[in-house]
């Protein structure tokens, strides 16, 4: 553990003892927005990130710890582990290293080379592999092994038996593999071509050539794709004389003189099992590495979209754009309460869209809408067009944001949307479901699959547990950072709070339908199936308004209101002053008194004091208010009104490895190519943007007919 513990802390510049402390919470049961929040001091203010980071390598090790031992019971059992291979072993870093040293010890399908050994074929060929030049020619030794009894008739067939097992014993060295893995990785190229004359969305890669070392992820996904769909043959080529080379050098280091006859079979080793067996494994290590890029792309641009500013205290309109099934309307009250729905269809004719203009500003006028949420669906052009014209009739106080509707349907069809709304059909369900996204984002979006939440590249390729881990982690730690409300909060939202399961926030929600209100944060520990483990994890993430205690308004975990308590009468303040904000000068007190002072007076680290501070200088504050809130419009645009050099302001919808896409009003979304995003040079777009950013970009070009529009962001001198 200790070994594990130094790794983790070198590859995370981390001191070893705040590793050794997060491991052992890990190990407690502790999560990861738990151990980040409430922590701190045990592992110097690591930020979730990092937590996960920990968390993935520390998995890593582990199973490489016990691939070790079970690789050496293995050796052993055979009578065939010394201590120096057993010391290479301990010291392999890798999977692929451990599974290189095991290779001539694993059990293999029968192989030419086993074939030869039965024939009694294996002292010939270690004679010939360690022979010298004073040795007798290999023709002339290998006569003493003619067996026609064992199917050796000649001496060229003995000579080929012991090829074959000369080949396999240099096809299975670690060494020679590391030593060509590391060759191929550094100097191959990663060739695609067509399979025929047929075009396809992969045509840019029917004759593409580009080094290993310069690939992009998206390009070996999109090959990899390409290759499955039969469009592409991909091959990985490596200089073959210069890893000859490489191999010749390597075979005399384990200790063959290299005549020919080695270096012929070294040839056969190469061709017939090193290089096919890299080169799968190099595609492996590129789509690996791909993925990993990739789910890691998904998951940053979930976060931000996740955390977008919600539109808090307005009724709001939700419309699902359609065309054979009209546009679906929903109208719901500030805390997403569905108040009146609606079907209406502007695209059947001019009546009709005059007739929906009607039937959509009477109910702005009853219920008193604020925003209107459109779908980017189907039929979400012509939409929108009528909303820009309903707001002249609903007057200056009606805005409207075009709303990503990705994965609406499949909420909408869910067993959840139907436990939650029976008496709506699948398409009023979607209605309101864009609505409640405009309002809160993350309430509505975590009840969606957020692999169907649409901000990722070729999330289907991917290793799926993978992806669902990394994607329910970044959920887990958006809805943490912003907390919950005990009372209001639907059994999915509840479901991401740390320490919660989908089976204790259902008991949540059934004891508060059957009680009532919580009115006080210990409460908890009576819903059934949740523990004092369970409450010492959730506690701190859920807000309980109704109750007496203002420290449970606050993100100040129960287990520090006794120091948050010390900490107010210290400064001369109680709760109640707290709770009616008038503590502005508690951090300047604070900092007079001294931090580490006061933080030793109430019994906590300065990490949570600084925390409790802020808590109860801001009770309940919700880190998305602090963003830029989101871009609300009032007119639209179309495709036509878009020229060369025009100034716009957008928001970026999706960030990938080539660029970013923003959505800039006109209903298609633009893309911002990775050259047109910085003067300086970046190595991928989401260095400089993140999902939900709202951006001053230029017009470079506009296809109307592919309905294609090109931005940069370096402003045209």
């Amino acid at each position: 553990m200790e070994k594990i513990t130094h790794i983790l802390a070198q590859e995370l510049g981390q001191p070893e003892q705040y590793v050794s402390n997060v491991v052992e919470l890990l190990d407690e049961g502790n999560t990861i927005p738990f151990i980040a929040r409430y922590r701190k001091e045990m592992h110097g203010a690591m930020d979730d990130t990092v937590l996960r980071e920990l968390e993935d390598r520390l998995q890593y090790l582990r199973n490489l710890d016990k691939r070790r031992e079970e690789v050496k019971r293995s050796i052993e059992e055979q009578g065939k582990l010394t201590q120096e291979l057993s010391e290479a072993i301990d010291n392999a870093a890798t999977l692929a290293e451990v599974e290189d040293l095991y290779r001539p010890y694993k059990q293999k399908r029968r192989t030419r080379a086993t074939a030869a050994r039965e024939k009694g074929l294996e002292p010939l060929a270690l004679l010939l592999f360690a022979q010298g030049t004073d040795c007798p020619e290999p023709l002339e030794a290998a006569e003493e092994y003619i067996a026609p009894d064992l199917g050796v008739d000649t001496a060229a067939d003995a000579l080929q038996g012991a090829n074959d097992i000369i080949a396999e014993f240099i096809s299975d060295d670690a060494e020679v593999r590391k030593l060509l893995r590391e060759y191929m990785l550094r100097h191959s190229v990663l060739c695609s071509e067509a399979t025929g004359e047929e075009d396809s969305v992969y045509r840019g890669y029917y004759d593409f050539r580009q080094a290993v070392t310069k690939l992009q992820g998206y390009q070996i996904l999109a090959m990899n794709r390409g290759e499955r769909e039969e469009f592409l043959n991909v091959t990985v080529l490596t200089e073959r004389e210069q890893a000859l080379s490489l191999l010749f050098q390597t075979v005399v280091c384990l200790g063959s003189a290299a005549t020919e006859f080695v270096k012929l079979a070294a040839e056969d080793a190469y061709d017939r099992l090193i290089y096919p067996s890299l080169e799968r494994e190099i595609r492996n290590i590129l789509t690996e590495r791909a993925d990993e890029g990739a789910i890691k792309m998904f998951g940053a641009n979930l976060k931000p979209l996740l955390m977008q500013p919600p539109v808090k205290g307005k009724v709001a309109m939700g419309l699902d754009p359609g065309y054979r099934n009209g546009c679906k309307v929903a109208v719901v009250d500030p805390t997403g309460k569905v108040l009146d729905t609606a079907v209406v269809y502007p695209t059947f004719s001019e009546v009709k869209k005059q007739e929906a203009i009607s039937v959509l500003a009477e109910l702005i006028r009853k219920h008193a809408v604020e925003v209107i949420a459109v779908g980017n669906g189907t039929a979400s052009k012509e939409t929108e067009i009528m909303t820009a014209e309903l707001l002249k009739v609903a007057g200056p106080d009606v805005s409207y944001m075009v709303v990503s509707e990705a994965g609406a349907s499949v909420y909408s069809a869910s067993k959840l949307a139907s436990e939650e709304f029976p008496q709506f059909d699948v398409n009023l369900r979607s209605a309101v479901s864009i609505a409640r996204r405009l309002q809160d984002p993350l309430a509505e979006l975590v009840k969606i699959d957020p692999k169907a939440i649409g901000v990722g590249q070729y999330q289907h390729d991917m290793p799926q547990a993978r992806l669902d881990e990394t994607l329910a982690g970044v959920v887990e730690d958006c809805v943490n950072a912003v907390g919950a409300d005990l009372n209001t909060a639907s059994a999915s939202l509840l479901s991401h709070v740390a320490g919660l399961t989908a089976l204790t926030a259902k008991n949540i929600v059934a004891y508060r339908e059957e009680n009532g209100a919580f009115t006080a944060r210990k409460q908890l520990l009576k819903v059934p199936k949740l523990g004092p483990k369970a409450f010492q994890q959730c506690a701190g993430f859920l807000r309980v308004p109704e109750s007496k205690d203002p420290l449970d308004h606050t993100g100040v975990h129960p287990e520090s209101y006794a120091a948050a308590t010390a900490l107010l009468e210290t400064c001369g303040y109680t709760v109640e002053d707290a709770e009616a904000g008038e503590i502005t000068l508690l951090e300047a007190k604070v900092k007079l008194y001294g931090e580490e002072k006061m933080a030793k007076r109430i019994g906590v680290g300065v990490p949570t004091l600084r925390d409790v501070v802020k808590e109860l200088m801001k009770p309940g504050r919700d880190p998305r208010d602090e963003l830029p809130p989101p871009q609300l419009r009032t007119d639209i645009m179309d495709m036509k009104d878009l020229k060369p050099g025009m100034e716009l302001t957008g928001t970026v919808r999706n960030v990938i490895d080539f660029g970013a896409f923003i959505d800039v009003g006109v209903h298609n979304d633009a893309l911002l190519h990775i050259s047109e995003i910085s003067e300086r040079y970046i190595k991928h777009p989401g260095e400089v943007l993140s999902v939900g950013d709202v951006v001053t970009v230029w017009v470079l070009r506009v296809e109307e007919e592919k309905k294609r529009i090109g931005l940069t962001m370096k402003k045209p001198r």
